[in-house]
């Protein structure tokens, strides 16, 4: 049983939960960073990046531990290239992330009290696709476990319906949002373009954790 145990333990089914992890609670930092905007506090701005910029490195060293260890061929109903596709878009939420917090740190941006309900709401909401996200990929050892049986791949296209449900909610915050922001354009200036940027990062947070869900969603159809 000893060829059965090196297997299992090269499976990269583990670190590509754990990479997910990491990378969502990179995302989390968007609502506190968000609010430190509201209130225009650059301490607290400079420290939520501080903090992305930690949670990024430690995602960024998963996801190169997971490249150089991952086998060419898994014993498993998923191709490597398809878990490598699906390590790209959870790598992706913390990416945006980082991109987002060094925008704002490095503009001082602080938000119009116009824009800030609409834009914290909409943070909330991606943070939620984000978590949908990680529980639909907690669910790849129990798919293996299970042989992709049907109650199980059931469970997990029910879950990654309402990713999907999630995310659709995030557009509509995303449209209001934006709405609101063009309603400043007179008074923002040119500063409206880096702030369209801010709330379109913010929403791409949602669309990668929606890519996740139907990567996999592809994989068991298969």
């Amino acid at each position: 049983m000893a060829w059965i145990d090196k297997l299992v333990s090269r499976s990269p089914i583990g670190p590509m939960q754990e990479h997910m992890h990491a990378a969502v609670e990179c995302g989390r930092q968007v609502v506190p960073l968000v609010e430190a905007m509201v209130v225009g506090d650059d301490d607290a701005i400079a420290a939520c990046r501080a903090e992305i910029d930690r949670l990024e490195h430690r995602a960024d060293e998963l996801k190169h531990e997971i490249r150089g260890h991952m086998p060419r061929r898994l014993l498993m109903a998923m191709e490597r290239r398809d878990m490598l596709e699906i390590l790209d878009c959870q790598d992706s939420i913390a990416d945006v992330t980082q991109d987002i917090a060094e925008l704002v740190d490095q503009r001082g941006m602080h938000l119009p009290a116009q824009l800030a309900e609409p834009v914290l709401a909409l943070a909330k909401r991606v943070v939620a696709a984000c978590e949908q996200g990680q529980a639909v990929i907690d669910e790849l050892d129990e798919l293996v476990e299970t042989g992709f049986g049907d109650r199980e791949v059931a469970r997990v296209v029910g879950m990654i319906s309402k990713l999907g449900e999630i995310e659709t909610e995030t557009d509509e915050l995303q449209d209001q949002a934006a709405r609101a922001l063009f309603g400043l354009e007179e008074q923002l200036g040119v500063a409206t373009v880096f702030w369209h940027q801010v709330i379109l990062w913010i929403a791409d947070l949602a669309d990668y954790s929606e890519r996740v869900g139907n990567r996999l969603r592809l994989l068991v159809a298969n």
